[in-house]
């Protein structure tokens, strides 16, 4: 969250799921819901019974959560997204997934969005050779987003670049770890998007 400044672990635990929220420990036995799988809290273990209104609201929060949007920011995503043409739930994740700090973190260059985010607000990425700052910029198809040549030499490129060469790439992002680039080949679509999230809650939430 972009003003979230608790443990993000609480947030996953909260969910009852993992959001990944901090990169490779989430995988790890460190993982917080992996050791503690219930909501965090004095009534965290309760036994809750959960309304369809419920279910629909985690669904949403669980989104905003995963991809760090706020509430307002989240609402005008939806409204594009049902101006557009298609499922309404799909064009909503691949709106949030063409956003420049997720992008950052698709391609590797970031071990969280939180991460990817920040990396993009202090400037060192290009979309088409033009400096973005703005991590909720929307790239779109054939879009090439690079690191800034003055950033390829900093030890924190120069790993992650590391990393993102033994890591599998979606199928709609073409990477060159090695020049620290990658290409929108094609738009992302549902099955690209390997997150535990069921969008049509979503819908139903705000068409309610």
């Amino acid at each position: 969250m972009a003003r979230y400044t608790d443990a993000k672990c609480r947030l996953c635990r909260r969910e009852g799921s993992k959001l990944y929220l901090k990169g490779d420990r989430c995988y790890t036995d460190k993982c917080a819901i992996s050791r503690r799988a219930y909501a965090p809290g004095q009534h965290g273990q309760g036994r809750k019974k959960v309304s369809e209104y419920g279910i629909q609201l985690r669904e949403k929060q669980k989104v905003r959560r995963i991809y760090g949007i706020l509430e307002k920011q989240f609402r005008d995503y939806f409204v594009e997204a049902e101006r557009q043409k298609g499922v309404t739930g799909e064009n909503l994740l691949r709106l949030l997934e063409l956003r420049l700090d997720n992008v950052a973190y698709r391609m590797g260059f970031g071990e969280s969005r939180a991460e990817a985010r920040q990396l993009v607000r202090h400037g060192h990425f290009t979309v088409n050779g033009r400096k973005v700052d703005i991590p909720s910029y929307q790239t779109g198809l054939n879009d090439l987003i690079a690191v800034k040549p003055g950033s390829k030499s900093t030890d924190k490129f120069k790993e992650l670049a590391e990393n993102a060469a033994g890591k599998t790439a979606p199928q709609w992002l073409s990477i060159n770890a090695e020049m620290m680039e990658g290409r929108i080949v094609a738009l992302p679509v549902r099955e690209d998007i390997d997150l535990p999230i069921e969008e049509h809650q979503i819908v139903e939430f705000y068409s309610r």
